[in-house]
């Protein structure tokens, strides 16, 4: 079966861009190491798939330091918007240089250093929403779904939109009817939070599993249901991946991914044209100002 044509101006909401080593140092104590994956690797993968725009998230391998994301934005050309990852004490010059440069967000990644309790996701998000409020930028946020579905009062109070990365974290095993399900699912509703549609694999053991993949398909089609104007879709391009065995800082290979299983997902989670252009251009160009 052929996957239906993508929307005029769709946007894959989160990929990343990786230098070598010799040309963008990552950090000492990173978790893991990938390998180089180049802006003119990233338009190979939007071109492969028919997607206008990309949205490039700072991975935890470059702390806070920005100078690739604002490079790989400017190299895109204004195909691209940015989320960046920046200090407590960050100067308003700053967020303003990274604002000009194509940036609309601030990641808060508390999944990949361990801080993922409610306390600290309501903390963190409450000190950056009174900054960024009115500036048109977002927080987007990478927690476990217990620490986001108990902060999800402070969430739903923020003065500023959220961005819940990779289906909120909420493993495709556990049952819709689950009550922190219902807490991700009533931020969508009310318009409080975005969910992204991405890597399925980080959500499920085995995507290509049949049993699997139904289960993801039921929580992507769920989460668009309750509200088709805060769900948005994303590769996780290039597919990271830390490798067993591996120490952190030896190359781990991406993962293999292939553009027809991406494409098939989008069907299988978007069966409806109307569905497709609301959320993979609509809803963008609404959040990032394409």
């Amino acid at each position: 079966m052929t996957a239906a044509p993508l929307p005029a101006n769709a946007c894959d909401c989160h990929v990343h861009v990786v230098a070598p080593q010799a040309d963008h140092p990552m950090l000492a104590d990173r978790h893991y190491t990938p390998g180089p994956a180049s802006t003119a690797d990233l338009q190979a993968h939007l071109d492969r798939l028919g997607l206008a725009h990309a949205v490039i998230v700072q991975p935890s391998i470059y702390g806070t330091d920005n100078a690739l994301l604002v490079d790989s934005l400017l190299a895109l050309d204004g195909a691209a918007r940015g989320v960046a990852v920046v200090d407590d004490d960050v100067a308003d010059t700053e967020l303003a240089r990274l604002h000009d440069a194509g940036v609309r967000g601030l990641r808060v990644n508390l999944e990949s250093t361990g801080a993922s309790d409610a306390a600290t996701v309501s903390q963190a998000l409450s000190a950056w929403a009174g900054r960024l409020a009115g500036q048109g930028w977002h927080l987007q946020v990478y927690a476990s779904l217990d620490a986001i579905a108990a902060a999800a009062p402070a969430l739903g109070r923020l003065p500023v939109p959220v961005v819940l990365d990779h289906f909120a974290m909420i493993p495709a095993h556990v049952s819709l009817d689950d009550p922190r399900v219902g807490q991700v699912l009533d931020l969508v509703g009310n318009g409080s939070a975005y969910v992204k549609l991405s890597a399925s694999y980080r959500v499920c053991g085995n995507p290509d599993d049949p049993v699997q993949a139904a289960r993801v398909t039921a929580l992507a089609r769920t989460i668009v249901g309750r509200n088709p104007e805060r769900a948005l879709w994303a590769s996780d391009w290039p597919h990271t991946n830390r490798e067993p065995g591996k120490r952190p800082t030896e190359v781990s290979a991406y993962r293999d991914v292939p553009a027809a299983r991406l494409l098939g997902e989008l069907d299988a989670w978007l069966p409806d044209a109307d569905l497709r252009r609301q959320v993979l251009a609509a809803n963008p160009a609404a959040l990032y100002g394409f």
